[in-house]
């Protein structure tokens, strides 16, 4: 079977159109992830509790390039702060309350919380040379500086929630 361009151009077109309509299904932002407790049931004479969560997938974004300061002859955050965005995934926890005397119902107590946004950025640093910039009265020679560093603190923003309930 032989392709032709116009074969070629139209097995392309079909290609992005599927890769384009995929991509919204692709943007998890996290893994939905059980935690296997079935086994307690067995040791304890107890109904085991149920633990569903996810596992978040970070997203790392664009650091902020170092900046030229007149005056200085390094650019200040010569290692940039990386941020990185994500979401912390729902997670529900019940776990069936004990049957007390005169009771017919079976309750469970449940712990959940819905998904929440966290954003972060990684740790940056600046630093200050030793010497100045060359001085024309000086016959272009630099000065001598004090030389500093400086660490950019970790950041972590967000807000979680949970709501606590008897079923």
């Amino acid at each position: 079977m032989k392709m032709t361009a116009r074969g070629g151009l139209a097995a392309l077109m079909t290609c992005v159109a599927a890769a384009v309509a995929a991509a919204p299904a692709a943007a998890v932002e996290y893994v939905p992830a059980g935690v296997p407790l079935d086994g307690l049931e067995t040791v304890l004479p107890l109904n085991s509790p149920t633990v569903r969560s996810g596992v978040p997938l970070p997203v790392v974004g664009a650091p902020e390039g170092p900046r030229h300061v007149t005056g200085q002859l390094l650019p200040d955050r010569l290692l940039p702060r990386v941020p990185v965005t994500g979401e912390l995934a729902p997670t529900l926890i019940k776990a069936p309350l004990p049957d007390l005397p005169g009771q017919d119902a079976r309750r469970e107590a449940s712990l959940a919380t819905p998904v929440s946004e966290v954003a972060a950025s990684s740790p940056g640093a600046s630093l200050a040379a030793p010497v100045t910039e060359p001085r024309g009265n000086a016959l272009g020679l630099p000065d001598l500086a004090v030389p500093g560093a400086a660490l950019l603190t970790p950041e972590l923003r967000g807000a979680p929630v949970a709501g606590l309930g008897l079923l």
